[in-house]
């Protein structure tokens, strides 16, 4: 089955909207967070590549889910939908699926 990045995008796009008039930061460090797909999913190769890319990564003690940080960086809809279809594109490779991201403030 093929990744929606349309509906991704879409939802990230949303979320700027639905917060006008919420004060946000100009710059903040963002975790996109994945969970494993299946249960050989190569941990280790991806958290590789994504800090060959500039995230740092921590694995979450439920097992399931791996963080990637990057930034500071912007905050606005552009910036962030940049960071997260890249680092998307590197989990779903390996057998991780996205699940969302949150400002570390």
């Amino acid at each position: 089955m093929s990744h929606d990045y349309a509906r991704q995008r879409r939802e990230t796009y949303d979320t700027f909207r639905q917060s006008r008039g919420v004060k946000l930061p100009e710059r903040a460090v963002v975790d996109y967070e994945f969970f494993i797909e299946e249960n050989d999913a190569d941990w280790a190769a991806l958290e590789r590549e994504l800090r060959a890319k500039g995230f740092r990564t921590k694995r979450l003690k439920d097992g399931e889910t791996l963080v990637a940080s990057i930034g500071p960086i912007p905050v606005n809809a552009d910036e962030i939908w940049r960071w997260e279809e890249l680092a998307t594109g590197l989990a779903l490779k390996h057998d991780f699926y996205p699940d969302g991201w949150e400002l570390d403030t």
